[in-house]
């Protein structure tokens, strides 16, 4: 059984840690450790109409973000990483420069720490020098920072599909297959009467 922890922050977005969670509960064979801060449980509850306690239901265990002396506080309860999905700026500086005051800084602090994997998916653009400056940081550190970019080569149809491809996304760095991802097959469709652009020779 796989451990991983998904945090999910006040950061808009939060439909991905949702989605997130679903993919978990329908791969199977994954321990899921969640914690929601005050303000991602307000933006959730905003964003998507979900009630929390439906949201909480999808993991296997949950921990309130000031519970400090939770299992996933310690570097000693194995997992094999955690997903902040959305990460708030507040959230990548306290990592970035080492200040977490929460229960989401300190399990990430943990994952880090531990040279687990961690995946954060940033917040709504735009971005400030000082937030790619951390991003940059957190990178360098060895987080994958994965901003929720859609992907049109896939064709989507509506916003769902551009989350799914997301969430997907994020769950392919646990090697974790998502359900209904749409994959790049090398076959560029397009209309007849366009004429595919070629190198210049």
């Amino acid at each position: 059984m796989r451990r991983i922890i998904v945090g999910i922050t006040g950061a808009s977005g939060s439909i991905f840690g949702v989605r997130v969670l679903e993919g978990l509960r329908a791969a199977g064979g994954v321990e899921v450790h969640l914690v929601v801060t005050n303000w991602g449980q307000q933006t959730l509850e905003h964003e998507t109409g979900m009630a929390i306690k439906d949201v909480r239901a999808l993991a296997d265990h949950v921990h309130a973000a000031g519970e400090m002396g939770a299992s996933i506080a310690s570097g000693s309860f194995h997992t094999d990483g955690m997903i902040i999905a959305p990460c708030s700026m507040r959230t990548a500086a306290a990592l970035a420069l080492g200040f977490g005051d929460s229960l989401v800084h300190r399990a990430a602090e943990v994952v880090m720490k531990e040279k687990r994997r961690l995946v954060v998916v940033p917040r709504e653009t735009p971005l400030t020098e000082v937030h790619l400056e951390n991003l940059l940081r957190l990178a360098r550190m060895g987080v994958s920072v994965l901003p929720p970019m859609p992907a049109f080569y896939n064709h989507p149809q509506s916003v769902d599909d551009i989350v799914n491809h997301i969430a997907a996304r994020v769950l392919d760095q646990f090697g974790i297959a998502a359900p209904n991802a749409k994959r790049w097959d090398g076959e560029m469709r397009g209309r007849d009467d366009v004429v595919p652009l070629r190198p210049k020779s």
